[in-house]
Order: C-alpha cells, then structure tokens, then sequence
C-alpha cells in the first residue's frame, strides 16, 4: 500500500476504535448484569481460543504442516508451564528442544 494518508486515518480509526472498547468496558459494567452461567461460558471460550490459536501456530507453517521440532518445543514448554516452572524457564526450554531437534536435523 502506497497511500500513506489512507494508511494514517485507517490507523487512527483502528486506535479511536480499540480505545472506545477498551473505556466502554468499565464505564458500563455497572449498567449490565451477566449471569454467571455467561461468565463461565465466556471463560471457557477464552481457554478454547487460546488452545486453538496455540495449536494452529505450532503444528502448521504456512499452507503445510510445520515438521517434528517445533510441536515438540511446544509440547516441552506446555508442560513446563502446566507444571509451574518460572516463565524463563519455559520459553528457553522450549526453543532449545525446538534448536536441539532442527540441529539434529528433525524437520
């Protein structure tokens, strides 16, 4: 894209838009009432869209699946953190399994 004042109003749209969400939120909480069954349901949701967006960046790169290092990167880094080990630990363990493998020549 060439058009730099489109590309300015389209990023100032976008940032007046998200600030407006992210004000409207505590400004109207006390008008609504969300039951409690919604809430749960809201949460449950958040965990299911995470875990779909964490798989689908570790098992496909691309149009194509992503080899054998980085699924088990991620897979040594999830349970790292479902085991509670401190964040550096996590990310460090799971790109040095995902190195290790690609330097052993595993896709």
């Amino acid at each position: 894209m060439t058009n730099t004042p489109l590309l300015l109003v389209g990023i100032g749209v976008l940032a007046v838009g998200t600030f407006s969400l992210r004000f409207a939120g505590p400004a109207l909480r006390s008008r609504f009432e969300i039951p409690e069954r919604a809430q749960q349901l809201l949460a449950a949701a958040a965990i299911v869209l995470l875990t779909a967006l964490v798989a689908t960046s570790a098992l496909t790169e691309g149009h194509g699946p992503a080899g054998i290092a980085r699924p088990a990167g991620v897979l040594v880094g999830g349970v790292l953190a479902w085991r509670k080990a401190p964040f550096v630990l996590v990310v460090v363990a799971a790109a040095a399994t995902a190195a290790g493998l690609r330097l052993l020549g595993v896709p």
